[in-house]
This record gives structure tokens, C-alpha cells and sequence, in this order.
């Protein structure tokens, strides 16, 4: 028997007004009906004046109180958000799925661009969708090398809209560090990996990396960095993790093959390494079980990206950046740009988010350390 018109509603409203704003696919699959129905539910309870209709989400009506005490909300029709990020990159990918719902639950429409895999791409997009009205910018740029990193800070500080640079840190001084950036803290990732290596015994580590992106640069340099100075190291190397995750393989041919990792831990001692990134990660392993390496017998490793890290058939250990929650705080925080006249003038913010260390199979004490107790037994 169909639940009363009436009574759906009754129950929506409930929902609502208990947990704040909602989306509208929740709120069908909680009610057994489609979304479409929902949507023209919300629709009515929002001409009535009962609650708030945003883009895909439904939101309680605010007091007086409350709506003395909340920011203003940017103009309903003041134009979408335009969201800039590189094709087939799924790392940002989740960052814009974090992005896309503070967006949604404020009821503003998102344009979204992806820029393909040549320099310079991001400009036309981002001079496209302003003409078309879209009043702020999120946006995560490819950079594959420093020099094109550097061509986009100019014209990227003078946009006439706000603006916030998502998983990526401009260069100190330079045109583009006073406008606002969210990122991951890598150097405190790379941290995590080397302590959990260490802290199992591991004294050798090698590094394979990508060195075609703002985040490989930062996890490589933080590796040196931080293995140098590591009581707990012996020794360290740092190797190139694909012969085409350099910024530009054509013009640096000679020097994109990436070193053999097994014929490098051999030559090492090495007992551990840290992959970046997931995929690399993955054909890395397979890699070294190809030439008679077993991980994590013989090798451990730790994945830098969590995307897939977790789905070999050895579930690999890695970092995990905040994806989502990057793309939050990049929202939010142009979001309050957007809402407020005076946040404009307001002081530029360059957040760092912490990544996290999801242990799996991939990881365990060196053979030399457990050679002892099987001996024993």
C-alpha cells in the first residue's frame, strides 16, 4: 500500500529539520521511493515555506536566531562554481567528490572542467567558464614540471574572482602565495612511512617515485630530507618508480628509465620501500615478485596514495591523504569568500591537511629481524 502523500512529507520534514541538510538520493532510498518523487516533494514543502530546496540537497528553515547568527549565502543566481582538475587523476578525483558536496548542500551548481595532459590547458578552461559566469574557482592544476608550474602563477593571481588552489603549494614569494590553498601535508606523510618501516626494523629503505607532479616532488624531497637525518636509516636511495613519470619523457629520454627496484635493493641491502604512487605501486610489487622477491617476506612496502593501494592481491600498506576532506575545506573556504563581502580583505589561508597510515599485508619486520625467533622455535 502507497504511503499518503501527506504523511511522506510529514516524514521528510522529520528528517530534515533532526539532522540538517540532506541529500535528496538519502532521503529517496530511506523513503523506498524514487528521487524524483522526493524532489517534487521538496519542491512543494519549499514553495509552502517549510524547509529550504538547494541543489540536490533539502535544508531546514532557519529561526530568527539562526538567521541572525549564520553567514550570509551567496545569491542563488549568482552563477556556478567553476572546479578545474587534470584528466584520469583519480587521487583528485575524490578530492572533488568532497568539493561537490559542501557545494550541493549550500545549493550551488557546479561547472566542472578537466584539463587534458598538455601544458598550459588550464587557461582557456578557466577563461572559458568565467565568460560563461562563473563567479569563484577551485582548481587543482596539472604541473608537471616546476617551469610550468611557475607560467600559470600570473595569470592565475589576477583573477577577478576568488579562487582556491586545491592539493597544490605555490612557490614562496612568488605572484601566486596570497591566494588561498588547500593542501596535504606530504612531508609529514613520507614521515609516517618511514617511522612505520623503522619502527619494524627496517634500517635500509628505498624510495621509487614519480617526479611529474607538485605532490612527487614533495615526496621526494621530503624522503631526503628525512632519511638523511633518520637515526634509524643505514642507508636510502631514491629511484624513478616509471620511465614516464618525469615532466617531460620526450626531452628527457635519456634519462626516464626508470632503475630496475629489485636490481637496486639488491645492490642496497635495502629491506623496504615506499611507492608512489598507488598504480606504480601495484606493477612495482608485481615487479619484484617477477624477479623472485616476495613482499612482504622479503621486501615491505608502503604505497603513497590510497586510491587502490588496498585492492592488490596483497593489500599494500600506504598513506593516505585526506582526499575528501581537502576538497571540503577547499570548498568551505570559498565558499566564505563567496558568502561574504568582507571575507574578500580577509587574511589569505594556506591550510595543511595530515594524511594518515592504513597498515595492511604489505609490511612486517625484515627477515634478519625474524630469523632469530624462527630459529628458536
Amino acid at each position: 500500500m502507497r504511503e499518503p502523500v501527506d504523511l511522506r512529507r510529514q516524514r521528510i520534514l522529520a528528517v530534515v529539520q533532526s539532522r540538517g541538510a540532506t541529500r535528496v538520493s538519502d532521503l529517496a532510498a530511506e523513503l523506498a521511493v524514487s528521487v524524483v518523487t522526493v524532489r517534487r516533494d521538496v519542491e512543494e514543502l519549499a514553495r509552502e515555506g517549510r524547509l529550504r530546496r538547494g541543489h540536490g540537497v533539502a535544508r531546514p528553515v532557519l529561526t530568527e536566531n539562526e538567521r541572525a547568527a549564520a553567514p550570509p549565502e551567496p545569491a542563488a543566481d549568482g552563477g556556478p562554481v567553476a572546479l578545474v582538475v587534470p584528466e584520469r587523476h583519480a587521487y583528485l578525483y575524490e578530492a572533488l567528490h568532497g568539493a561537490r558536496t559542501v557545494f550541493e548542500e549550500a545549493g550551488i551548481r557546479i561547472a566542472l572542467h578537466i584539463a587534458p595532459a598538455v601544458s598550459g590547458a588550464e587557461q582557456p578552461l578557466v577563461e572559458r567558464a568565467l565568460a560563461e559566469g562563473a563567479r569563484g574557482l577551485l582548481i587543482a592544476p596539472r604541473w608537471r614540471s616546476r617551469a610550468t608550474e611557475e607560467a600559470d602563477y600570473t595569470w592565475l593571481s589576477r583573477l577577478t574572482v576568488p579562487a582556491v588552489v586545491m592539493e597544490r603549494r605555490p612557490r614562496r614569494g612568488s605572484a601566486l602565495h596570497a591566494v588561498d590553498t588547500v593542501c596535504t601535508d606530504h612531508w609529514y606523510g613520507v614521515h609516517l612511512a618511514v617511522e612505520h618501516l623503522t619502527g619494524l626494523g627496517h634500517r635500509r629503505v628505498v624510495l621509487a617515485a614519480r617526479d611529474d607532479s607538485p605532490t612527487a616532488r614533495a615526496v621526494r624531497s621530503a624522503f631526503r630530507e628525512i632519511a638523511a637525518d633518520h637515526p634509524g636509516i643505514d642507508k636510502w636511495a631514491v629511484a624513478l618508480s616509471a620511465p614516464g613519470a618525469v615532466p617531460d619523457p620526450a626531452a628527457a629520454a635519456s634519462d626516464a628509465a626508470a632503475v630496475e627496484l629489485p636490481a637496486l635493493l639488491s645492490e642496497l641491502g635495502a629491506t623496504a620501500a615506499v611507492l608512489h604512487g598507488d598504480v606504480d605501486a601495484l606493477m612495482l610489487v608485481q615487479a619484484l615478485r617477477d624477479s623472485g622477491l616476495r613482499v612482504p617476506e622479503d621486501c615491505s612496502a608502503v604505497a603513497y596514495d590510497d586510491v587502490v593501494a588496498g585492492l592488490g592481491s596483497t593489500p599494500l600498506t600506504a598513506v593516505s591523504p585526506p582526499k575528501t576532506e581537502v576538497g571540503r575545506a577547499a570548498a568551505e573556504l570559498l565558499l566564505r569568500r563567496l558568502a561574504d563581502p568582507a571575507a574578500a580583505a580577509s587574511p589569505v589561508r594556506r591550510l595543511e591537511l595530515l594524511p594518515s597510515l592504513q597498515v595492511r599485508g604489505s609490511t612486517q619486520p625484515p627477515p634478519e629481524a625474524v630469523a632469530p625467533t624462527l630459529a628458536s622455535q
